[in-house]
C-alpha cells in the first residue's frame, strides 16, 4: 500500500511559516542578476533584458511581472520612460507594476482603474504583445469578474494560443464558478480542451494536474472537502488518476526545463503526487524543483504553503 499523504503543513489560522518569501523569478539566472540592479534603479539591464527575450511572450510575461514585483518598479518604469518616452517595454513594465501594486491593495476603484488604463495604454503601443492583456486578467481575478477574466483570455489566445499563465488563470477563475462538488465541472471539460488543443510537446498537458488542484483549493475552502488530502477522496478516484498517470507519463517523455514557468508546473505535479500518496514519484519531482516552491498549490489545503512543501520533501527525500 502506499503511505498516506503528509499533514500539508501547519494551519494557517495557527501561524505556519507566512513571513516565507516565494520568490517569481524561479530560477532564472539572467532575471534574478538584472532584478537586482533594478532593484537600486538601475532600469538599463532590464531594458536589454527585455530586448533580447524578444516575442518568447511566455518568458516575456513572466520577466516583466517578477520586475513588476519589485517595490520601487512604478518609479523606476517612470524614470525609464522620461529617457524613453513612448518605449513599448517600459510602458508594459509600468502597466504590470500597477495591476502589483493594485492586486495587493484592498479593492480600490481609483487603483484599479488606473492599472486598467495603464495596461490598455500597453497594448495600444505593441498590439502583438498579449502581456498587458495578461495583466489585465490578473487584476480581473482579484478585483473584477470571471467574464472579464475570460474576455481577456480569449484576446490573448489570439496573439499566443498556447500562453502558459494565462491558461492558469483561468482554469483557477473557472474551477471557482460552482464551489459545490461536481465532478463533471466544466473546469475539467477546459483543461482537457486546452491540453488536446496544444502541441505534444507543450507544459499545457499538465493543465488537468492544475484543473484538479484548483478545485481541491475551491472545496477546502468552501468545507465541501478537509484539508487532509487522504480523507478527502479527491486524489484517489478514476479522474485523479487518469490525471495524474497521463501528466506523469507526459513528464517523463517531454520534460520541458527550456519554459520560463517549468517550475510551476513540477510544483502542481509534485503536489499532486504527495497528495495521491506516491511520495516516491514525487522525490523525481522535487530534486527537479530544488528550492524553487511556489505557494500555489502548497497552499490549496488551508495550511501554511511552506511548512507544507517542506513536509512533502521530508516525506519523499528524507531530509528538509
Amino acid at each position: 500500500m502506499s503511505p498516506p499523504p503528509p499533514s500539508l503543513g501547519r494551519s494557517r489560522r495557527k501561524g505556519g511559516r507566512l513571513g516565507h518569501l516565494f520568490d517569481p523569478a524561479l530560477g532564472d539566472a539572467e532575471l534574478i542578476d538584472v532584478r537586482a540592479q533594478f532593484t537600486q534603479g538601475r532600469w538599463t539591464r532590464a531594458r536589454s533584458l527585455l530586448v533580447a527575450t524578444g516575442t518568447d511572450w511566455d518568458r516575456r510575461a513572466h520577466r516583466l511581472l517578477a520586475l513588476a514585483a519589485v517595490p520601487s518598479a512604478e518609479g523606476w518604469a517612470r524614470d525609464w520612460l522620461l529617457a524613453e518616452p513612448g518605449s513599448a517595454d517600459a510602458t508594459t513594465l509600468l502597466a504590470c507594476a500597477a495591476v502589483a501594486r493594485a492586486e495587493s491593495a484592498r479593492p480600490s476603484s481609483e487603483s484599479s482603474d488606473r492599472a486598467r488604463e495603464a495596461c490598455r495604454a500597453a497594448a495600444a503601443l505593441d498590439p502583438a504583445d498579449p502581456t498587458p492583456l495578461l495583466g489585465l486578467m490578473v487584476l480581473e481575478r482579484a478585483h473584477g469578474t470571471q467574464e472579464a477574466v475570460a474576455r481577456h483570455f480569449e484576446e490573448i489566445r489570439a496573439r499566443h494560443p498556447e500562453h502558459h499563465h494565462a491558461h492558469h488563470l483561468m482554469t483557477a477563475g473557472l474551477a471557482e464558478t460552482h464551489p459545490e462538488s461536481d465532478p463533471l465541472h466544466e473546469v475539467y471539460d477546459f483543461a482537457a480542451w486546452a491540453a488536446e488543443q496544444a502541441p505534444a510537446d507543450s507544459p499545457l498537458a499538465m493543465l488537468p494536474v492544475v484543473a484538479h488542484a484548483e478545485r481541491y483549493r475551491v472545496l477546502v475552502a468552501s468545507g465541501a472537502a478537509p484539508g487532509d488530502p487522504a480523507a478527502s477522496g479527491h486524489w484517489s478516484g478514476r479522474r485523479a488518476r487518469q490525471v495524474m498517470k497521463a501528466a506523469f507519463d507526459w513528464w517523463l517523455e517531454w520534460e520541458r526545463e527550456d519554459h520560463p514557468r517549468h517550475r510551476t508546473d513540477l510544483n502542481f505535479l509534485a503536489h499532486a503526487k504527495i497528495c495521491e500518496g506516491r511520495p516516491a514519484e514525487a522525490a523525481a519531482l522535487l530534486h527537479r524543483i530544488g528550492p524553487h516552491a511556489t505557494a500555489a498549490p502548497w497552499s490549496y489545503s488551508g495550511h501554511d504553503p511552506y511548512a507544507a512543501f517542506l513536509a512533502a520533501r521530508t516525506l519523499a527525500l528524507g531530509a528538509p
